[in-house]
C-alpha cells in the first residue's frame, strides 16, 4: 500500500515538473536566445570599431608619410581620408593637420574653418580645445577683438587644459587693440598660475617688462612659439605612437 502512495506521489511530481517545464522553458530558451543575440551583437560592433580605427590609423599615419616627404597637397588628401573614416580621435587629429597645411600656404580663412570642424568632431576635452585655441591663434592677428574673446575667454576658464595659452593669447589680443592695462593684469595674473607651464610664466613676465618699459608692441613676438601649440590625443586615444604629439609645456614645435 505505502508502495502505490509512493507511486502517486512520484506521478503527481512528475506532472507538476513537467507544467512548470511547459509554461517556462519557452521564457528560459527565450532570455538565452537573447543573451546570445546580445553578445555577438556587442562582439560585432566591437569588431567594426576596432576596424574604423585601424583603417583611419592607416590613413592618418600615410598622410603623416606623405607630409614628411615634402607633399602637403598629397598629405593634405591622404588626411582628408582619415578624416572621413568615422573615427572621433583621428577625425580631429586629421582636420588639424589640414589646418596647419592651409596655414603653411597662408589660407587662414580655410584653415579657421578646418580647426572648427576638428573641434567639433570629438568630445575630448585635450583634443577639442587644442584645436578651438589653434584657431583662436589663426585669428589673433586679423579677427577683431570680440571674436577673439569670444573665442578664447570659455578656453581660459581655471579647468580647461589650455587655460594658461589662452589668457596669454587673450593679453596679446588686448595689447593689439591699445588696452595695455587689462593685457598687464592678464600676464600678471599668468606669472602667479602655479599651474601655468615655466615657459608660460616666463614670457609672461617678459610681457610685463615691456609693457611697463613702453615696449608692448614686441609682446607679441615674444609669444609666437605659443601658437604651434601640437593637438593632443585623448587618454584613451588608440591613436599609434606617430599620432601622438607630447603633453604641451607651453608652447611646442
Amino acid at each position: 500500500m505505502v508502495d502505490i502512495f509512493e507511486e502517486v506521489d512520484e506521478h503527481l511530481r512528475s506532472d507538476r515538473l513537467g507544467v512548470i517545464a511547459r509554461r517556462w522553458l519557452p521564457w528560459i530558451i527565450g532570455v538565452l536566445l537573447l543573451a546570445l543575440v546580445v553578445a555577438l551583437g556587442w562582439w560585432g560592433v566591437s569588431a567594426l570599431q576596432q576596424k574604423t580605427i585601424d583603417s583611419a590609423s592607416e590613413a592618418y599615419s600615410n598622410g603623416l608619410d606623405t607630409l614628411t616627404k615634402g607633399d602637403p597637397d598629397q598629405a593634405y588628401a591622404k588626411f582628408g581620408e582619415a578624416a572621413s573614416k568615422g573615427a572621433a580621435a583621428y577625425k580631429a587629429l586629421a582636420l588639424m593637420q589640414q589646418a596647419g597645411i592651409r596655414m603653411q600656404q597662408n589660407r587662414v580663412n580655410e584653415a579657421v574653418a578646418l580647426f572648427d570642424q576638428a573641434a567639433a568632431a570629438t568630445s575630448d576635452p585635450i583634443l577639442s580645445d587644442a584645436a578651438r585655441l589653434k584657431s583662436a591663434f589663426a585669428l589673433l592677428d586679423t579677427a577683431p577683438y570680440a571674436e577673439l574673446e569670444a573665442r578664447l575667454k570659455p578656453l581660459a576658464d581655471a579647468n580647461r587644459p589650455f587655460h594658461a595659452l589662452a589668457r596669454e593669447a587673450m593679453g596679446v589680443a588686448l595689447l593689439r587693440v591699445g588696452r595695455s592695462k587689462e593685457a598687464l593684469s592678464d600676464f600678471t595674473a599668468l606669472t602667479l598660475m602655479t599651474d601655468a607651464p615655466q615657459d608660460v610664466r616666463q614670457r609672461a613676465g617678459a610681457a610685463i617688462v615691456l609693457i611697463k618699459s613702453g615696449d608692448a608692441g614686441q609682446v607679441p613676438q615674444i609669444v609666437q612659439a605659443a601658437e604651434a601649440l601640437p593637438p593632443n590625443p585623448p587618454a584613451d586615444s588608440s591613436a599609434p605612437a606617430s599620432a601622438q604629439p607630447p603633453a604641451p609645456e607651453g608652447a611646442a614645435q
